[in-house]
């Protein structure tokens, strides 16, 4: 991985994304394949623009192997890491915290492509909660079962593991290093778009983001309201 030079807390965001040739498929039932990739660009965009305005961090690096993210990550001068294979959100995570320590960056703060809700005031608050190392910092989803945050120095300190139930083992292998970690719950936070639920919990929340935006304007929000009256 190309290095640039550093903040001096040296602490970097990781973004792991996998193929997005077959992202959300929880969301088949009410979005074509199309429509989910378009939705998931749009969803990146907004996190790396969210990232890319945060002066706290050193700097962003997206895991991925997927063309399209390559292109999006590079149009906001992200530094990119290339799988050798498509192993899963775990694995991609796992590898930009190992790539971070071995470049001796001082910590690692990593977030899904899919919370286009955050803000730079999230992110802000995430640093200024996690303390001196060894630390942990954990954003709980909005259900309390996932981690849509794991802030860590070193960066490798914490084994990850993400999925539909991530957040307590996480709080678990933390304490089992001798580590209290600290919890930050915040809404920009909490909400990944997995499901159904989730897409509606978005679409009532009216924001300046871009996956909104591509929501309303793609005829989708007014496609899913007309489906639940009927």
């Amino acid at each position: 991985m190309p290095v640039t030079e550093s903040t001096p807390a040296d602490l970097w965001a990781v973004v792991p994304v996998k193929n997005i040739e077959h992202v959300k498929t929880r969301l088949a039932g009410v979005l074509s394949s199309s429509e989910r990739q378009q939705l998931f660009h749009a969803m990146l965009e907004d996190v790396l623009q969210t990232l890319s305005c945060c002066p706290q961090l050193s700097g962003v690096l997206v895991v991925t192997r997927d063309p399209k993210a390559k292109s999006i990550a590079r149009s906001y001068g992200t530094q990119i890491l290339v799988e050798k294979e498509n192993l899963g959100h775990t694995a991609a995570s796992t590898l930009g915290a190992r790539t971070l320590a071995r470049e001796k960056r001082t910590g690692m703060l990593q977030v899904p492509a899919d919370i286009p809700l955050l803000t730079p005031a999230d992110i802000r608050a995430l640093i200024e909660a996690h303390g001196p190392a060894p630390a942990v910092t954990l954003a709980p989803s909005r259900d309390k079962k996932g981690s849509n945050a794991v802030v860590c120095t070193p960066a490798d300190v914490l084994p990850l593991r993400f999925g539909d139930y991530s957040f307590p083992p996480h709080i678990a292998a933390s304490r089992a290093l001798g580590i209290e970690p600290t919890i930050v719950d915040r809404p920009g936070l909490a909400l990944d778009i997995d499901t159904p639920a989730d897409l509606a919990v978005l679409l009532e929340q009216p924001s300046a983001t871009r996956s909104y935006e591509y929501l309303m304007a793609s005829g989708i929000h007014q496609r899913l309201h007309n489906q639940v009256l009927v």
